[in-house]
């Protein structure tokens, strides 16, 4: 019988507010050690010089195979959001009710991992080696989780031949989606310096706002594209516009807005930077560009097709082959070998009674088997 609703119930259990550490990767460690798995757990981030991040914690995991053989990964992670309030249960108490199980992570993305697991169980361990990549910081900043194990698995010469993420790409029923790339991601601060004064001497200030409304007003009007074969349009949006001003009779000393642009492959962070900051510079502001992530694609193949094939044989449909949504820590595998997401359905995630379909983790879980036994060509 399948074991995922237990994993899933268990990593539930263990509270892991990002950044996570300690008692979920306790629990993950005694789920994959009788597996024959080697566990690997380091922090990063805590009392490092110039840094004030939390320690974040990290686990690789792996099951090594015969000499020559194979290497797929399994890709994740154990932190959560944060539960917030108005729960009908307890958000780290797992409840079953009716055919979901409910709790903090059931979807978003300790659930996946729990099917993870079970498929590792159920591949037997001369077929290939198996690793498990999962941090305890991709719900938060991201600067110290998947980098810094792909900075590890460098220093072990350890490189996998495919890797799977297990977030939630599911949108209306399991297996109708799996994501094969993402955009890009940048965001941009923007500071228009001026002169404070009385708005009745205006010869005697320099008000920075007009400059900053002329800033927007053209970066507003910028179509970066329209689109490519496999990407959606890039979109650049406006998000955020502060005046620190509680004066009526004051001109405002600073003017600072923010942007947020994600973008196909037509572009990068560096050529979109530098097209913000033209326009900000030549109304007299400064932009600070921050790139999260560039975007990628797995093209359409053998990779894409293990997972359509297992998707089908389990539930009867034929998965869509998606960039869209927002950013993962694909981006980052991504340099390490091909990488696609394939997970549950997403409509609670991050949301109050955040639950799962209890025969989603089962089917799941024998999904995952189909494409480590396809990836490891294990029949």
């Amino acid at each position: 019988m399948s074991q995922a609703i237990d994993y899933a119930k268990r990593l539930i259990e263990a509270p892991s507010v990002t950044p996570a550490r300690g008692l979920v990767f306790d629990v993950l460690e005694a789920m994959l050690s009788p597996l024959g798995f080697e566990c690997h757990r380091f922090t990063r981030g805590d009392g490092e010089a110039g840094t004030d991040e939390e320690a974040v914690e990290n686990m690789f995991a792996i099951r090594r195979g015969p000499a020559g053989s194979k290497h797929f990964a399994f890709a994740g992670h154990v932190d959560v959001v944060p539960p917030g309030e108005g729960w009908t249960s307890a958000p780290f108490a797992p409840k079953e009710r009716g055919d979901l199980l409910y709790g903090r992570g059931a979807v978003d993305m300790k659930g996946a991992i729990a099917a993870m697991v079970e498929a590792a169980r159920n591949v037997p361990a001369d077929a290939g080696t198996i690793s498990f990549i999962i941090t305890g910081d991709e719900e938060g900043p991201a600067l110290h989780g998947t980098r810094a194990l792909i900075d590890y698995m460098r220093e072990e010469d350890i490189r996998p031949d495919l890797c799977l993420v297990g977030e939630p790409t599911s949108v209306n029923q399991l297996g109708d989606m799996m994501k094969i790339g993402r955009r890009g991601s940048v965001n941009i601060w923007l500071e228009v310096e001026g002169t404070q004064g009385h708005v009745a001497y205006p010869h005697l200030a320099d008000n920075p706002l007009p400059k900053m409304v002329t800033i927007l007003s053209e970066l507003n009007k910028v179509e970066l594209d329209q689109g490519t074969d496999w990407f959606q349009p890039s979109n650049l949006e406006i998000t955020e516009f502060d005046v620190p001003n509680r004066a009526h009779n004051v001109i405002p000393a600073k003017a600072s807005a923010r942007i947020s642009i994600r973008f196909n492959d037509k572009h990068s962070g560096a050529s979109l930077s530098r097209l913000v900051t033209e326009i900000a510079v030549r109304h007299g502001g400064t932009a600070r560009p921050v790139i999260s992530g560039e975007p990628f694609l797995t093209p359409p193949g053998e990779f894409s097709q293990m997972i359509a094939d297992a998707v089908k044989a389990e539930t009867g449909i034929e998965p869509e082959a998606s960039t869209s949504g927002g950013t993962s820590d694909a981006r980052f595998l991504r340099a390490v070998c091909p990488v696609i997401e394939f997970g549950l359905c997403n409509a609670t995630m991050h949301k109050r009674d955040e639950a799962v379909a209890m025969a989603d983790l089962d089917a799941l879980g024998r999904i995952y088997t189909a494409i480590a036994r396809a990836a490891l060509g294990y029949k």
